[in-house]
């Protein structure tokens, strides 16, 4: 099998390389997979990706022989499911890789914004140790709003249970024996947000959640909120987001994911592509928030831990076997 692999780093080409490098024709792109990079993999009959690769009709076009498609993450709305369905694409995911490591990242930002410890740094690194107008807020005690309590949110929960703070959770389909196991409620989503004092998303993005968080959402949160979003950034409405931390409903976020995160990723693609007005809006609307000092913002990074990283490619690895093998593992539908 031809095997196309992009938006890999050296480390993961060398382990691709050996382990199908004797059997199969396997071939690596560090950059992401679109309709102009498309023409080095033409013939392809697998594909390994992540989420800023764009595997929509106009590439699948251009790849008649493509069969599977490894996408090296949980969410795959980076992918034309529909499309793929239609052409009986075998598409498999990474589950599980990272439920730990994307709850830590979760209270790495919630830590950051109730010590206030970005101010803190930037004060000392200019040589002013006075901790004067850093006071910060305790975590025991305090209200958590998990919205999606699967793999990643139970971790959260485990987390925020260890720290001393109530949990409320908000799923479809609540599991009582996972409540009483570790201790926290499964309430309706308008008593999670009128309830919490911070609010952290741990859904999968689609239509169902697209801008979940939004206008009417926020006006039922209590005045002065944490938001916390290591999910996808659709999931929030930003010109709700931007609204709410104006008028101090919410008094801070923590963010690793933005609405057109991959548009703000390389801002000279501006220069070469030309966007919907709602989509420059996004843009300007994302750079209010990386200019306000109440939101703490990192690069989608989450997921970016030595040991997850390495759950990540040997999860892929066991994808390509089970396709080769008859038996595909991790399916996306």
């Amino acid at each position: 099998m031809k095997l196309a692999c992009f938006e890999l780093m050296d480390w993961e080409k060398d382990y691709l390389s050996e382990k199908f490098g004797n059997t199969l024709e396997i071939s690596f792109n560090s950059e992401v997979l679109n309709s102009e990079s498309v023409s080095t993999a033409r013939d392809a009959e697998g594909i390994v990706v992540f989420i800023y690769s764009t595997v929509n009709k106009q590439v699948l076009d251009q790849m008649p022989n493509l069969k599977f498609i490894a996408t090296m993450s949980t969410g795959f709305d980076h992918v034309d499911i529909e499309e793929c369905k239609r052409r009986n694409i075998t598409i498999s995911t990474v589950p599980t890789y990272g439920e730990n490591t994307v709850a830590e990242h979760a209270f790495a930002l919630i830590f950051a914004i109730s010590r206030r410890i970005i101010e803190s740094h930037e004060r000392v690194r200019e040589g002013n140790f006075s901790p004067s107008g850093l006071t910060g807020f305790d975590l025991f005690g305090k209200t958590l709003g998990v919205i999606g309590v699967g793999s990643i949110g139970t971790h959260v929960i485990r987390i925020a249970k260890g720290i001393g703070m109530e949990v409320l959770g908000y799923k479809r389909t609540p599991d009582p024996k996972l409540a009483a196991d570790l201790g926290f409620r499964f309430v309706t989503m308008d008593e999670l947000l009128s309830q919490s004092d911070i609010i952290t998303v741990h859904v999968p993005y689609n239509q169902e959640t697209h801008h979940m968080l939004n206008q009417d959402a926020f006006s039922k949160m209590k005045n002065g909120v944490i938001i916390i979003n290591t999910a996808r950034g659709a999931i929030i409405d930003t010109t709700a987001l931007v609204d709410a931390l104006q008028s101090g409903r919410v008094a801070a976020a923590g963010l690793d994911v933005l609405e057109e995160e991959s548009i703000i990723r390389e801002e000279q693609e501006l220069l070469h592509r030309e966007f919907p007005i709602e989509d420059l809006k996004t843009v300007l609307e994302n750079h209010m928030l990386l200019n306000n000092p109440k939101v703490v913002i990192t690069p989608h990074n989450a997921f970016n831990s030595r040991e997850a990283l390495m759950r990540i490619l040997r999860t892929t690895e066991e994808n390509i076997y089970g396709f080769l093998s008859g038996t595909p593992k991790n399916l996306a539908f």
